[in-house]
């Protein structure tokens, strides 16, 4: 048992169960993947729920044995005075203590009696163990915003079979996605697009509009470790252009497939959609030399147009994908750890001329092509007191469509290229990071067919080509002051510098600034912790839209008086964790002042029918709550969304307000689980938003003279029903069999999130979000040797 001298260390392990129950001291540490747990330890005992928050280790270890009811013994030297990152979802006990375990240098082995007991890894297994969660384990601790943070996991990933960007963020707070074209889905945090967001993929920001009818981020589920979603600005970490946020997606690797005594593997999996298609995907790992690792995986998805809740075909919704991805990596020398990855996704078929609005019978459609491809370089080194990261990254994406009706092919890029290189340094009680990044972008839009077609079109014919090139630098520094056991005090300072050229029309702006923030999380008992939090950030003209870079002659499409946009981000909050049940409520106030947007129509030349200006403030607040329970098997968590989105006092909306934001109805979630045993887990799921009606739109076509008064549209409430299993029929996980049931009641909605439905005002006809899919049945079979 933990020795009384503990306390005296500052990680009292508090509330040690009664008779008949059980508790633990456990190393919480950041990450996943990494802890050798002896196969016997697989069958202890089935799914159950855990949440336990960050903070201090010492409180996280008291909640871990009444969470887990289990016994396990360790040295206090081996985990004083360290933090935890928390856990939360649904695990056997052995995945618990994968996860809370990786790189941490310890291991756990069964003992007697469903005990376990704590130790140091093998030195050759603790230098790969560190390392490669290092860029994890960096970000691990968070203050600013921490109560309205979420994350999903693997498990959740593949539990619910998620194909696009909906399935993933479906059940999470403050997160919508709209559009059922998987290229053109967009997603919206707190109402700002994600365009206002930091999304990156392994560290590779995917950044850039390639067509504001088309989304910006795409991704594919069945590669994904992890997705970590911070809503509203936060620390100095956060990356360029977090004004709304970050969403970091983390993709898998070897060691997290690899059997702890196995060198080689692989999984086959074939997946059917009723509606309406099919996923095929095959993927090989294993060791190379040592623990160098090697992962290899295809994936390919075949969809025919889909069906709304009514039955009627949504013609545009067809697609062929096709993606393949590579990573090696592992220890090249003690303590220093390096991973090389590279993606490439493919996405053809015939959409509307804008993917995000629904196609008519008998309108046209237009062969596309998107293409993301991504290269991602990590290096992390342990050096004692202080944890060094490197990345750098290369990403180029391209959206391609023919409108042989008009101009032809025409198409969009965007390149960019950066690193970040930051390190952690322990200092007893602050745990300091610093880093500097830096990233070019450049975008281009062009003419690809025939100049006797779209010579016709062009505003600049004899140019057929047009190319943007932005530049940034960011320096940063984040402090996490441990003031007492249980007062944690967060500080930090970011400087940005902006500079945009407009390559082909010699123009362009700068700007620079420094944002900062402040937060403190208390922990006012063992079960109750308050947070409160401010943050500031900054954000200059970025690059703008591959397809509408070109300008008439002698207009421009960049205000001579351009300001960059500063946000100010204001939380605070209280969660409750004890004996199984949790819960959190948390406030936000969210402004940004001199929001740059190009608004529908052009004002008086110079102006160009693209033109970027300071259009007034943004404002966003709002509400969360959230609560759950699990006990044995079963686990039911909720969560309560509220808040509104406002440019200058009017709520925004997804056509008016492309590249801004978009306004969502009061939202609920109720996810309730059961896990009878290890190898077989239920989950169901209802989702509700209530109506939000008469929105008043059109105000700056009143303005510009194209209506005469505004006008009204609402966004009709819905509920959706999802129900998912997962069962292993085997003794092992070599065959694992996944069903699901997607709109249950194959309810006819249009997501929230989408453009609202304007086909009752006058001139506006067409103007409308597509409908999500119907009922959807889904069936997977992976088989992994």
């Amino acid at each position: 048992m933990v020795e009384d001298n503990f306390a005296k260390d500052r990680m009292m392990v508090r509330d040690w169960m009664k008779m008949g129950q059980m508790a633990a001291t456990v190393a919480l540490l950041a990450g996943t993947g990494f802890v050798q747990v002896p196969r016997v330890m697989a069958q202890a005992a089935a799914e159950q729920g855990f949440d336990i928050p960050a903070g201090p280790l010492g409180a996280a270890v008291a909640r871990l044995g009444q969470q887990a009811g289990i016994i396990i013994t360790v040295d206090p030297d081996l985990i004083r005075g360290k933090q935890t990152s928390g856990l939360s979802g649904r695990f056997t006990t052995v995945a618990a203590l994968e996860r809370l375990l990786a790189g941490s240098g310890l291991r756990a082995q069964a003992g007697p009696g469903g005990t376990y007991s704590l130790s140091p890894l093998p030195a050759s297994i603790q230098s790969a163990a560190r390392q490669q969660e290092a860029a994890a384990d960096l970000a691990a601790i968070v203050v600013v915003g921490v109560l309205t943070d979420i994350a999903i996991d693997q498990r959740e990933i593949e539990m619910r079979q998620a194909s696009d960007l909906s399935d993933l963020f479906r059940q999470v707070p403050s997160v919508s996605v709209g559009g059922s074209v998987g290229i053109a889905q967009k997603i919206y945090v707190r109402g700002l697009e994600d365009s206002l967001l930091n999304v990156t993929v392994d560290g590779a920001p995917q950044h850039g509009t390639l067509f504001h009818h088309v989304g910006r981020v795409s991704i594919e589920p069945e590669l994904l470790k992890s997705v970590e979603v911070q809503a509203g600005a936060g620390e100095a970490t956060a990356g360029f252009g977090a004004i709304g946020g970050a969403i970091r997606f983390r993709t898998k690797d070897a060691e997290d497939l690899l059997a702890p005594d196995r060198n080689m593997g692989g999984i086959a999996k074939a997946g059917w959609f009723s509606n309406d298609g099919h996923k095929l995907s095959g993927t090989l790992y294993g060791r190379i030399a040592g623990d160098i690792g090697f992962l290899g995986s295809y994936v390919r998805v075949d969809r025919d147009d889909m069906k709304d809740g009514a039955g009627n075909r949504l013609r545009g919704t067809s697609a062929e994908q096709e993606l393949g991805f590579v990573k090696l990596g592992g220890p090249v020398a003690e303590d220093h750890h390096l991973s090389v990855s590279f993606e490439q996704r493919d996405e053809k078929a015939s959409f509307g001329q804008r993917p995000n609005w629904p196609v008519l019978e008998g309108a046209r459609l237009f062969p596309a092509e998107g293409k993301r491809q991504t290269g991602v370089v990590n290096y992390q080194a342990d050096l004692g007191r202080a944890e060094l990261e490197a990345t750098g990254y290369w990403t180029r994406s391209r959206f391609v469509q023919d409108r042989y009706d008009r101009w032809g092919l025409y198409g969009g890029s965007i390149r960019t290229r950066g690193a970040d290189l930051r390190a952690r340094v322990d200092l007893d009680t602050h745990d300091l990071t610093v880093g500097g990044e830096y990233r070019d972008d450049q975008v281009v839009g062009e003419y690809l067919g025939d100049p006797a077609v779209w010579g016709r079109w062009a505003w600049s014919a004899a140019v057929g080509r047009f190319k943007e090139k932005g530049e940034l630098l960011s320096l940063y520094v984040q402090d996490h002051w441990q003031v007492a056991e249980p007062l944690l005090v967060s500080l930090g300072a970011r400087y940005d510098a902006y500079d945009l050229e407009q390559v082909t029309y010699a123009n362009g702006t700068d700007s620079d600034g420094i944002s900062l923030n402040a937060g403190l999380n208390y922990q006012i008992t063992d079960a109750v912790s308050a947070n409160i939090g401010y943050a500031q950030a900054f954000r200059g003209k970025e690059i703008g839209d591959a397809f509408t870079l070109e300008k008439r002659p002698g207009r421009i499409s960049l205000s001579p008086t351009l300001k960059p946009e500063k946000v100010g981000n204001f939380e605070t909050g209280l969660a409750y964790d004890q004996d199984g049940f949790r819960a959190s409520v948390a406030y936000y106030n969210m402004r940004i002042k001199d929001v740059i947007l190009d608004q529908i129509g052009n004002g008086a030349p110079p102006q160009d029918a693209v033109y970027y200006e300071n259009v007034g403030r943004f404002r966003a607040k709002g509400v969360e709550l959230r609560a759950g329970y699990s006990h044995g098997p079963f686990a039911i968590d909720a969560y309560y969304n509220h808040y509104r989105s406002r440019l200058n006092g009017d709520l925004i909306e997804g056509y008016e307000h492309i590249g801004l934001g978009n306004s969502v109805g009061d939202n609920w979630s109720i996810t309730a689980g059961y896990a009878p045993t290890q190898d077989l887990s239920f989950e169901v799921a209802v989702t509700r938003f209530d109506a939000l009606n008469d929105i008043e739109v059109l105000q700056r076509g009143v303005a510009i003279g194209w209506i005469g008064e505004t006008q009204y549209v609402s966004k009709p409430g819905y509920t959706v029903v999802d129900l998912f299993a997962r069962w292993q029929p085997l003794d092992d996980d070599s065959l694992t069999v996944t069903a699901g049931v997607y709109n249950l009641f194959d309810k006819l909605y249009r997501a929230h999130a989408s453009v609202a439905d304007y086909n009752a005002i006058p001139g506006w006809e067409g103007v409308a979000g597509v409908y999500e899919p119907g009922r959807d049945v889904r069936l997977s079979v992976a088989v992994r040797y």
